[in-house]
């Protein structure tokens, strides 16, 4: 998992990517291709 600055560039890196909000942290998720995943906060 990557801790990134911004989000928004890994969200259009695949179409399956979204983007949620858990315990205060911001995480994009991918469920059909898990390495997009991505960590800010």
């Amino acid at each position: 998992m990557k801790i990134r600055n911004s989000l928004k560039s890994l969200k259009k890196r695949h179409r399956d990517c979204r983007v949620i909000r858990r315990r205060g942290r911001v995480y994009v998720i991918n469920k059909t291709n898990r390495r997009f995943k991505a960590r800010q906060g």
